[in-house]
């Protein structure tokens, strides 16, 4: 999935660039006082210093995902976000560099983008995931030969052992990333008229199908009908009561209704049911009638 910046689009771009390599770098000292004057003051100015000095950051990082198709610009300005959230959370006093610190955030952000949209179907969300889309083309390159052939099933397994993840994982990644999104509504011939939506399956019944399902769900109502209709009217309030109503009732609230032990209730009931078994089975094999229209 290309993207590609117009004219006008680039040289923006690249009066980014050469803006964010031109501003100062900061000392530590300067860096700390900074990032504590934005966090203990809120003081606007110093938060933007910090930031607009290591814009540098998110250039370097957003050019390392160029070759993933998707504008520079619009690279940069997630990088730009990711960059305010490290300022938002950046702790000075643990005595690390922001530039260390905002790396990760940029990077994150960056790939995070990337994983949206590179592709109109979600790659991934899980931390192994991820690093197995960014690191298969680095890991395939290095362990296959100048062929451009498919990885063989060692080569595929080793990634997955790199990488720990399943080698399915690896299968499947490999396939995203060796094809590109296309539109089912793209003809299947140029000039043609006939679309690749009209060759996908359709897996819904067919009128018949349906046809036949009502008419066998009403004979098997008809038959658990009829067949409730020849059990005794303790068994049929037993069979109602614990297995046709939301709430069934305990053996033991049924017990006190009828008058009779638990353990009465529980052989009734295992009576019931068996009758019920015989009478659809016997049911079931019976010749069914073939209604034939003119």
């Amino acid at each position: 999935m290309a993207h590609l910046d117009d004219p006008e689009t680039q040289r923006a771009n690249l009066a980014y660039i050469k803006r964010s390599m031109r501003e100062p770098l900061l000392t530590r000292e300067h860096e700390v006082d900074l990032a504590v004057r934005w966090r203990t003051g809120q003081d606007e100015k110093a938060l933007h210093e910090l930031v607009t000095s290591y814009t540098r950051l998110v250039v370097s990082s957003a050019v390392k995902f160029r070759n993933y198709g998707l504008p520079l610009g619009d690279l940069v300005q997630e990088g730009n976000v990711g960059l305010m959230q490290a300022a938002a959370r950046f702790e000075p006093e643990r005595g690390v560099r922001f530039s260390t610190y905002a790396t990760w955030w940029i990077r994150s952000a960056i790939q995070d983008y990337v994983l949206r949209n590179w592709s109109i179907v979600r790659t991934g969300t899980t931390a192994a995931q991820k690093s197995l889309f960014f690191n298969l083309r680095r890991l395939r390159a290095r362990i296959q030969d100048a062929s451009g052939q498919s990885m063989s099933g060692e080569q595929r397994k080793t990634i997955a052992t790199q990488l720990a993840v399943p080698i399915a994982d690896v299968e499947m990644m490999e396939q995203r990333l060796s094809a590109s999104d296309q539109s089912l509504n793209a003809p299947i011939a140029a000039g043609g008229e006939d679309e690749w939506q009209e060759l996908l399956a359709d897996n819904r019944p067919s009128p018949e199908d349906v046809v036949i399902g009502m008419r066998d769900s009403a004979s098997r109502s008809r038959w658990l009908a009829e067949a409730l209709g020849e059990l005794t009217d303790r068994e049929r309030t037993i069979i109602h009561r614990r297995r046709l109503t939301e709430e069934s009732a305990t053996l033991e609230q049924l017990g006190v209704e009828l008058g009779v032990s638990k353990e009465r209730v529980r052989q009734l009931e295992s009576r019931a049911i068996g009758k019920l078994r015989a009478s659809m089975s016997k049911r079931v094999a019976e010749p069914r009638d073939i209604l034939l229209e003119d």
